[in-house]
């Protein structure tokens, strides 16, 4: 059984929450668009550490196949079929893996910077086999290489959103852990 703190529970809500809102801030793209989702889900695992952060982003998927449209495109169990659904499960091992590198030793930003970087590559991973999966194999709309292009198109940019959490995640983390 897992036993949280208020504390865990406050943060656990409140990244879940702005996961929610980091879908619905989105330039689209042909396969994946372009979310905040990297920028809330990294700083989960920065702030939160790493299991609460992967929580953080259980709860938010849970919400969202529950039926409620917190995804970027909508909700529901059916979402699973979706292509970027891949993406969501490699958020929760990618959000982990961040809070375990950001909480092994001290909380310097180059630390931070590593955690979110090394964070990206089972989101990118995952997200672009199951992308890839569902598109090529069971859709046959795309061929593997455009989804593999088009998948990692947004890379660039959530290396970017990385350097914003381990910067926001700098200036908060010390506030966090005086609470």
């Amino acid at each position: 059984m897992i036993r949280l703190k208020t504390k865990d529970l406050i943060l656990i809500s409140l990244f879940s929450a702005l996961i929610t809102v980091g879908a619905f801030i989105k330039i689209p793209t042909p396969l994946c668009p372009i979310t905040l989702q990297i920028l809330f889900t990294t700083l989960a695992g920065v702030v939160a550490g790493g299991k609460n952060g992967a929580i953080s982003v259980i709860v938010y998927i849970l919400t969202g196949l529950a039926g409620f449209p917190v995804f970027a495109g909508g909700g529901g169990i059916r979402y699973v079929f979706q292509p970027t659904f891949g993406f969501l499960i490699g958020m929760i091992i990618g959000t982990y893996i961040t809070g375990k590198i950001c909480h092994s030793g001290n909380t310097g930003f180059k630390r931070l910077l590593i955690g979110c970087l090394v964070g990206l590559v089972p989101t990118f991973a995952i997200g672009t086999a199951y992308n890839c999966l569902i598109t090529s194999v069971y859709l046959k709309e795309q061929s593997a290489a455009i989804v593999i292009f088009y998948c990692l198109l947004p890379l660039p940019w959530d290396i970017i959103l990385c350097v914003f959490s381990a910067y926001i995640g700098k200036k908060t983390i010390k506030h966090i852990k005086a609470v």
